[in-house]
């Protein structure tokens, strides 16, 4: 196996490929074809179900899974890093949930609401898997790349990402639009062909996300430490968390921008999570035009989210990070006020429009500048927990929030306008960032 040193061009390609690898998850299953597949799977009239005793909304019951999944990954992950960085074998933990994560995609073939405890098993641990997984992957950045090389691999990561997962979702899209070009011919007694298309898909995340994500394992060092580990280690995995809050509440400028991060990332996550149930819900669709309306929308914003990553990394270099992240935030405000008013298909094509141009921007550059503010250490991995402890608590909220007002009054809207106030509040802890004292 190779040792390729420390900023060196393959050394970084096989990093930001894992992004290429891991984001048919995040397009395909959380964004485009699953959320589409669930919304098909209610009769029309029917929002809500029967599920531990109670009527849920079904919007909302995604809302509440996805906040469970969230909530156990921010448990776990802080321990596992604490343990990657004492091993000195970061690696494993990152194949082990990206196994995790596609093996449960694949298990969402069989997803149906007869068997809805077993489906909402699968999308809870390829939630767990492809957040799991990127603790690890976004850890190994300082040590692959340095101080300045970090913006532009961050994004190109991302733009890889976006460009894979557009890729294998026109190949699944194709299947579920001209089902019967794949050999999938509607049979009586089974469900659409389309449908089922839907479910091949979601086998084929799980295939590619394994497949290509070989490559980044292969290049990617296993690390330098040799310690065995033992059953002291969970302890160990604890002391070193506090040892880097302990050192966090030393370094002022990194203490505030995590804060500002937890309160402005809590609403992308969020709007990112629900926007296509929003869209199937919300948005007044013409007869049998809802299922391509939002396909469109969907490749619109990560078309647009390439050139996104790309703009925010330039504007960066030349206005800096934090004033970049105020403005990007600006934007995301003025998009969830907007979102309130939309009604007609039209208003859906421009706001996705607009959230693709600021998604991956806000995504790549948080990343990097977290990157930038960390002190010399080689406990990155604990580091990084931190940050993504910090990302799956606010989601975790956020989605609680979002689920909660959908189910109380019925409407998404008043769930995605909320989301508002967090976006202001971000930007005035960010503004913080930038005093000295």
């Amino acid at each position: 196996m190779p040792q390729l040193e420390k900023g060196s061009k393959k050394l970084l390609n096989a990093w930001a490929f894992y992004d290429w690898a891991n984001s048919v998850y995040s397009l395909v299953i959380a964004t485009a074809v699953f959320p589409i597949f669930y919304t098909e799977l209610f009769p029309e009239g029917q929002t809500h179900i029967a599920i531990l005793g109670t009527s849920v909304k079904s919007t909302a019951l995604i809302s509440f899974v996805t906040a469970f999944a969230f909530l156990l990954v921010a448990f776990i992950s802080p321990l596992l890093s604490g343990i990657a960085d004492y091993s000195g074998n970061k690696k494993i933990f990152l194949k082990l949930f990206c196994y995790l994560g596609a093996l449960s995609c694949i298990g969402l073939y069989w997803f149906s609401l007869e068997n809805i405890y077993w489906s909402l098993v699968c999308y809870f641990f390829g939630l767990v898997g492809f957040w799991g997984s990127l603790v690890f992957y976004n850890s190994y950045l300082p040590d692959i790349a340095f101080p300045d090389q970090q913006d532009r691999i961050s994004a190109k990561g991302y733009s890889l990402g976006y460009i894979g997962s557009v890729l294998l979702l026109i190949f699944n899209l194709a299947m579920v639009m001209f089902p019967g070009s794949f050999g999938l011919k509607e049979i009586e007694g089974l469900e659409h062909p389309s449908v089922r298309a839907m479910r091949i898909s979601f086998v084929s995340v799980g295939v590619w996300w394994i497949l290509f994500s070989q490559y980044t394992y292969y290049y990617l060092p296993k690390g330098t430490r040799k310690n065995k580990v033992t059953h002291h280690v969970l302890l160990n995995g604890f002391k070193e968390l506090r040892k880097v809050w302990g050192e966090l509440k030393l370094n002022l400028t990194l203490k505030r921008y995590l804060g500002a991060f937890f309160v402005y990332s809590m609403a992308v996550q969020t709007v990112m999570l629900v926007a296509t149930y929003f869209g199937a819900e919300e948005i007044a669709w013409g007869e049998g035009e809802k299922q391509t309306g939002l396909i469109v929308s969907i490749l619109l914003i990560q078309l647009v989210a390439v050139a996104g990553a790309v703009a925010t990394s330039r504007l960066s270099e030349k206005y800096g990070n934090i004033k970049t992240l105020i403005g990007i935030n600006i934007i995301w405000a003025i998009i969830c006020i907007c979102a309130f008013f939309l009604t007609l298909p039209i208003h859906f094509y421009i706001t996705a429009g607009f959230v693709g141009l600021v998604m991956g921007g806000i995504q790549s550059l948080s990343r990097s500048t977290y990157s930038k503010f960390l002190p010399e250490t080689k406990d990155t991995a604990s580091f990084f927990s931190f940050y993504d402890v910090t990302e799956k608590i606010g989601i975790v909220i956020g989605m609680l929030l979002y689920g909660a007002i959908d189910q109380i009054f019925g409407s998404m809207r008043y769930s995605i306008v909320f989301l508002t106030l967090f976006f202001i509040i971000g930007i005035f802890l960010l503004r913080r960032v930038l005093k000295k004292s």
